[in-house]
């Protein structure tokens, strides 16, 4: 399956990169290449993660309290987010509508 990160997802991306890159020098961009690493595996496994919001698969990262969103349309995974998992439920619920 061919993957395609969505605008919403980038802009999470970026955010997510200068929130680390502030804590600490280089930790931005170990978290680009671990969500990037898991990104990059919905290749073969995706669709495969729980549906938590309808359409929404949902895939959690290893390294950082991420999670994926994704959907499946026509054999190709869509990445729609990339939500911290410290957030709020409703928030979250609500980004995905």
């Amino acid at each position: 399956m061919n993957v395609h990160i969505l605008d919403g997802a980038e802009e999470d991306l970026a955010n997510g990169f200068w929130f680390y890159e502030q804590q600490e020098t280089g930790l931005g961009a170990e978290f680009l290449r671990s969500i990037l690493t898991n990104i990059r595996k919905l290749e073969a496994i995706g669709g495969i993660h729980p549906i938590y919001h309808e359409p929404y698969h949902q895939m959690f990262t290893r390294r950082f309290p991420y999670a994926i969103y994704y959907l499946i349309e026509n054999d190709e995974v869509m990445v729609d987010a990339v939500i911290d998992c410290r957030r709020d439920p409703e928030w979250i619920s609500e980004r995905l509508s």
